[in-house]
C-alpha cells in the first residue's frame, strides 16, 4: 500500500487557496448572522410578549456557539477543519429554516431553537479564522487570520438591510414579511457549506499535522482535549492567558451592547417623533439596520488592517489598541444615549475595538501555546468567548431595565478599562524583561 507523502504538496499554494475557500465561505454565512442580529430582539419581543426576553435569542446563539464550540474543535481535531466547519454550517442552516417557521407558527419556543441552531454556525465561523492559520507562516498568521475574519464583512453587513427585501420575497413564497431575509440566511448558509465540503480538500489542519510529523520522523495520534487541559495549557503561558482575556473581555462587551441597541434605538427613535406622528416602525427598522449594519462593518471591514498591525506593530500593541477603541465606544455611546447619531458612532467604535482585540489576541493565542494543545485551546478561547456573550447577551436586558443604555455603557467601559491596564502592564513588563 503507498501513499502520496504530503511533502509532494506546496503548503504555501495550499494555504492560499484555504484562505480563498474559508473566505468565501464566510462571506456567504454572514448573511444568517446579519439578519439575526438586526431583528432577533424584535422578533424576541414580538413572539414573547414581553421587552424582558429582548436580549434571549442574542442569548440562546452565543450559549449555543459556547456550548458547541468544544465539541466542533475535538471534530476538527479528529475529522479534520472541513468536517468541523460544515457540521457547523449545516446546523445553522436548519436554525434559519428555524427561524422562518417560528414566525410562521407564531411559536417563541422556535424561534429560540432557531438561534440556538444558528449557534453553531457562529461556532463555526468562529473556528474558521485558526483554520486560516493552520499552515500560515509566523510573520504572516495575523494577515491570513485577518483576510477571513474581513471576508464575512459583506455577507454581515447586507444581512441587516435585508429587511425590506426580504419582505418582498417573504410575499413571494407566501411567508410573512418578517420572515423573508431567513430566505437569504438559508440560501447563503447552504452554499457556504456546500462550499467547504467540495472544496477545502487537502485538509489544512490534517496537513499541517502530517508535515510536522514527516519533519520530526515520528506520527503522534491526536490528543483528544478537553476544557480542563485546554485550560491548563492556557494557564501554563501567560501570554496565552492574556490573549484568552483580551477576546473574551471584548466579545462579553460587544454582545452586551450591541444585543440591546436595537430595542434603545426602537424607543429612541419612535419617542423622538411620536408626538408629530411623523414615523413608525419602518423608520425604526431603517435606523436599526443601518447601525447594525455599520456595527459589523466596523467588526470586519478593516480586519486587514488590524491583522497588518498584528504582524507589524506586535500582538500586544494591537491588542491594547482594540481595548482602547472599545472603551472610547462606550463612552461615546452612553454620553450620547439620547442622539441615534452618537449612539451609531459609538457602535462603529464598538465594532473597530472588537475587531482589533480578537484578531490579535487570537494571533497571540494560537502561537502561545504547544501545537499539540493548539486546537483544543482554540476551542476553550470560543467555549468562553460565547459564554462571556450569553452571560452579556442575558444581563443586558436586565442592565438596561434597571438602569438604562447609559447605564449598560458604563458597565462595559469597567471591563474595557480593567482589560487595557492589564495589557499594558503585561506589554511593559515584557519590555522591561526584554531588554534586560
Amino acid at each position: 500500500m503507498t501513499t502520496t507523502s504530503s511533502t509532494a504538496l506546496d503548503p504555501q499554494r495550499v494555504q492560499r487557496r484555504t484562505v480563498f475557500l474559508l473566505s468565501s465561505s464566510q462571506l456567504l454565512s454572514g448573511i444568517g448572522n446579519g439578519a439575526t442580529l438586526s431583528i432577533g430582539s424584535l422578533l424576541a419581543v414580538d413572539l414573547s410578549g414581553s421587552e424582558a426576553w429582548a436580549g434571549s435569542i442574542t442569548t440562546v446563539l452565543t450559549l449555543a456557539a459556547a456550548l458547541t464550540a468544544l465539541p466542533l474543535a475535538r471534530l476538527a481535531e479528529a475529522r479534520g477543519r472541513r468536517v468541523g466547519l460544515v457540521t457547523g454550517l449545516v446546523a445553522a442552516l436548519a436554525g434559519a429554516l428555524l427561524m422562518m417557521a417560528s414566525v410562521v407558527a407564531g411559536s417563541f419556543l422556535l424561534l429560540l431553537l432557531g438561534g440556538a441552531f444558528l449557534g453553531l454556525g457562529t461556532a463555526a465561523n468562529l473556528q474558521a479564522r485558526f483554520a486560516a492559520v493552520d499552515l500560515a507562516e509566523a510573520e504572516h498568521r495575523g494577515r491570513s487570520l485577518s483576510t477571513v475574519v474581513w471576508a464575512i464583512t459583506i455577507g454581515a453587513v447586507a444581512g441587516p438591510n435585508l429587511i425590506q427585501p426580504g419582505a418582498v420575497v417573504g410575499h413571494a413564497l407566501g411567508l410573512p414579511p418578517i420572515a423573508g431575509p431567513f430566505v437569504f440566511s438559508a440560501v447563503g448558509l447552504f452554499l457556504a457549506a456546500a462550499l467547504l465540503f467540495l472544496g477545502l480538500r487537502p485538509d489544512p489542519l490534517l496537513l499541517a499535522r502530517r508535515l510536522a510529523s514527516e519533519a520530526a520522523g515520528t506520527a503522534k495520534a491526536p490528543v483528544r482535549g478537553s476544557v480542563r487541559s485546554g485550560l491548563a495549557a492556557i494557564r501554563s503561558s501567560p501570554r496565552a492567558l492574556l490573549a484568552l482575556a483580551a477576546v473574551v473581555a471584548a466579545h462579553g462587551v460587544m454582545v452586551a451592547v450591541m444585543s440591546m441597541t436595537p430595542l434603545h434605538l426602537q424607543q429612541l427613535v419612535g419617542g423622538a417623533h411620536a408626538e408629530h406622528h411623523t414615523t413608525d416602525s419602518t423608520d425604526a427598522l431603517v435606523v436599526i439596520g443601518v447601525t447594525i449594519s455599520l456595527h459589523i462593518a466596523g467588526m470586519f471591514a478593516l480586519s486587514p488592517l488590524w491583522g497588518w498591525l498584528t504582524d507589524k506593530a506586535g500582538r500586544l500593541p494591537t491588542i491594547a489598541m482594540g481595548h482602547g477603541l472599545i472603551l472610547l465606544a462606550v463612552l461615546v455611546a452612553g454620553l450620547g444615549h439620547a442622539q441615534p447619531f452618537l449612539v451609531t458612532v459609538g457602535l462603529i467604535l464598538l465594532g473597530l475595538g472588537w475587531s482589533a482585540a480578537t484578531i490579535a489576541g487570537s494571533t497571540l493565542l494560537a502561537e502561545s501555546v504547544a501545537e499539540g494543545q493548539r486546537v483544543t485551546v482554540q476551542g476553550v478561547s470560543d467555549t468562553l468567548m460565547g459564554a462571556a456573550g450569553a452571560v452579556g447577551g442575558a444581563t443586558s436586558g436586565l442592565v438596561l431595565a434597571w438602569l438604562g443604555y447609559q447605564g449598560l455603557n458604563v458597565a462595559g467601559s469597567i471591563l474595557a478599562a480593567a482589560v487595557l491596564a492589564l495589557v499594558l502592564t503585561t506589554a511593559a513588563r515584557y519590555k522591561v524583561r526584554t531588554a534586560a
